[in-house]
């Protein structure tokens, strides 16, 4: 029979009296993925050592050997020369068993007033700040993309949509800016959750704290936290900042989903509005004459495995009482791909936006199709003193009209227009184009030329 405490863990093997099944031990480690939280893990070991060197549960001597071995070991990781072993379970073992190696019983002693249970919620924490220090990093430099875009087409006019028929014109730019407003609040809502993950678990111990001292505060000034959390039971067992940050990059690939798609069609023959540069897309092995978005295409695409993503935490999280359960090892590897699906398609569509060229005769082509200066034609009927509604069953007339003939309003003739409402004057002309019914829309916020400029303006001051 296995002696009590053989198994290749001793680090918690003393309880056992036999080893744990090597099929069980390949079921359950997670050092094939969780090892990416290295830095994490290192940083957060560091300050817990001088921590409690600065209590005097350690000595100076030994906390300065764990920070130096350490510091090594990070070496070690990121030049290749680091062995992960799947028997040590997880990142947290493998560095202190590697620690212990190293620098003899000092290693032993890190693990003092603390538990692999507040460690991991800690090192996630730390990696999800990074993480959305990076997304918030690209969106800035997407956002000044559309920027710049917006302000090079202000005033190219292109049919708006509703329904995905022509409803209104409006100027690329304008539509740009409507895709910056969404990224923005993207944004914002990824600092939001910052904020709340941006508290420290460590010192929380398995679930109940510790019978040491701990100096929580300093732990967290350290490691950059604007806190500490308030109770131990919810701190080690917490993944509401996992979720809500998967909620906000799912909610962030959707607008680059929808972006995505709007690329994609305009791209085609069909529409012609954009020509994607050739470095971001593909052809086909079979057709020569292909030009395939795949940029775009790929990441509508992705946006479906982070809103899974979304959905894994979700149901990984509503039937585990308090406190910790292994359950939550299954966080991590959801949690990893939205992250880097997140950053890949902020990074490559941030490359990319900037450098869409815009074919404005296009555009303003198929903005003179299905009648998409109607509604000014109604306007002006109103400010001639027709009721609203009379004004717009005047209108309907008359574009059925030009659909019979097969010519757009501003084409008939006065004695037509007339035809639907005698207050039809010469002027009607002056309304009814494209290019003046998006300068007549002039209200903040509005798609004219003027206040696409505006918006750039206060947007470059930071307003």
């Amino acid at each position: 029979m296995t002696q009590p405490g053989s198994d290749k863990n001793a680090m918690w093997s003393g309880r056992f009296s036999e080893s744990t099944s090597a099929l069980v031990a390949r079921f359950s480690e997670s050092v094939s993925f969780d090892r990416r939280l290295y830095r994490q893990d290192i940083a957060g070991s560091q300050a817990h050592a001088r921590m409690l060197a600065k209590i005097g549960v350690l000595t100076q001597d030994d906390a300065a050997k764990i920070v130096a071995g350490l510091d090594a070991i990070r070496n070690e990781i990121e030049s290749g020369r680091f062995e992960w072993k799947t028997e040590l379970e997880d990142v947290h073992m493998n560095i202190e068993s590697r620690l212990t190696e190293r620098i003899g019983d000092a290693g032993k002693r890190l693990h003092t007033g603390r538990s692999r249970n507040d460690q991991v919620a800690t090192d996630i924490r730390l990696y999800v700040r990074d993480v959305i220090d990076e997304a918030v990093a690209l969106i800035d430099r997407l956002a000044a993309g559309l920027l710049d875009l917006a302000e090079r087409e202000a005033d190219a006019v292109m049919p708006g949509f509703t329904h995905l028929q022509i409803a209104q014109p409006v100027t690329f730019g304008h539509h740009m800016l409507a895709w910056r407003e969404q990224i923005l609040r993207d944004r914002a809502r990824l600092l939001d959750t910052r904020k709340r993950l941006n508290l420290l678990p460590l010192g929380s111990a398995a679930l109940a704290g510790t019978v040491y001292p701990l100096d929580r505060h300093f732990v967290a000034e350290q490691l950059g936290f604007d806190g500490v959390t308030e109770n131990s039971l919810d701190a080690v067992s917490d993944r509401d900042f996992a979720i809500e940050f998967c909620a906000a990059a799912a909610l962030c690939m959707v607008h680059l989903s929808r972006w995505s798609e709007e690329l994609i069609l305009w791209s085609t023959p069909m529409f012609g509005f954009v020509a994607l540069p050739d470095r971001f897309c593909t052809g086909s092995s079979i057709m020569p004459q292909k030009k395939n978005p795949d940029v775009p295409e790929l990441v509508r695409g992705k946006t479906g495995r982070v809103v899974g993503d979304l959905n894994a935490l979700l149901v990984l999280m509503k039937g585990q009482p308090l406190a910790y359960n292994r359950d939550n090892q299954e966080d991590k590897e959801p949690l990893f791909d939205a992250c880097d699906t997140l950053r890949i398609c902020l990074e490559v569509i941030a490359e990319m936006a900037p450098h869409i060229r815009v074919h404005r005769d296009a555009c303003r082509a198929a903005a003179a199709k299905g009648f998409s200066t109607a509604t000014d034609f109604a306007d002006y009927l109103v400010k001639k003193g027709l009721p609203f509604r009379d004004a717009h069953h005047a209108v309907g007339a008359a574009v059925g009209l030009a659909a019979q003939k097969g010519c757009d309003l501003s084409d008939l003739s006065l004695d037509e227009l007339r035809s639907f409402s005698t207050l039809v004057e010469k002027d009607v002309y002056d309304h009814i184009t494209l290019d003046a019914s998006v300068a007549a829309r002039k209200t903040y916020g509005g798609t004219s030329p003027e206040q696409v400029r505006a918006a750039i303006a206060r947007a470059r001051a930071g307003r």
